[in-house]
């Protein structure tokens, strides 16, 4: 069966994959391939929403949200950058592990915490940095099952974007460089063109032609230079 985008499961609690996800048993030999190399089950699919499976099994599983479980400490975890693009993960504090961001699946119990330790997951009580609530995901699950209506799965989109063609949170960030600066490159070609045409009038002193063009170009004019005359030598006294 599968399983809609975004769709959220009963209460709100999360995407419908997300407790077959956590409760899914990973690490062990596939049924089909357990006696070829590498087939220990550490794929779990979102859309199918069954059982892990091993690598030569996604082939089964062509077009559809994959996600790969890793193992730290005897503990399964996730990369953040496979998971954050469908579910919101603040609150959950992350790891660094083989210089890969990660977040834990289910909770990591502890019974005492160490000293001087401030801040701990408010299920498990696992140490955590301050500016976090939950040391895994299921954590999480189980702050939201006490009713806390702050906390969601659900991911937030940034304000004026279209999630489906990628739009920009603003007309001035959307317009690409090279059109902008093509656009200030015509205004500067705009004033020196009038420059260009007053001096034919020999006498002009280019005044006028300065205040058509933006303050931020004007410096590139030497208007002490731009009221002599060509060709008139400038000899030292003798």
């Amino acid at each position: 069966m599968v399983s809609s985008f975004g769709q959220m499961g009963n209460h709100d609690m999360g995407p419908p994959w997300l407790i077959p996800m956590l409760s899914a048993s990973y690490f062990i030999p596939c049924g089909v391939h357990g006696e070829s190399n590498k087939s220990e089950c550490n794929m779990f699919c979102l859309d199918c929403m069954g059982n892990a499976f091993c690598s030569y099994c996604r082939i089964y599983h062509k077009d559809h949200r994959v996600v790969q479980i890793r193992r730290s400490s005897y503990h399964n975890v996730v990369r953040v950058n496979e998971i954050q693009k469908y579910i919101d993960i603040s609150c959950v504090q992350t790891y660094i592990i083989n210089s890969a961001k990660i977040v834990f699946l289910n909770e990591r119990p502890q019974p005492r915490p160490g000293k001087g330790v401030t801040n701990t997951c408010e299920i498990c009580c696992r140490s955590l940095l301050d500016s976090f609530r939950f040391c895994s995901l299921g954590c999480k699950l189980g702050g939201m099952k006490r009713g806390d209506p702050e906390l969601t799965f659900a991911v937030k989109l940034k304000h004026n974007r279209d999630p489906f063609f990628g739009g920009s949170e603003s007309d001035e960030s959307s317009t690409p460089k090279k059109i902008r600066r093509t656009h200030a490159f015509n205004r500067l070609m705009e004033g020196l063109s009038i420059y260009s045409s007053n001096n034919d009038g020999a006498e002009s002193s280019g005044d006028d032609a300065a205040t058509n063009i933006s303050p931020a170009t004007t410096t590139i004019f030497n208007h002490r230079n731009a009221r002599r005359r060509k060709g008139i030598p400038h000899r030292a006294p003798f």
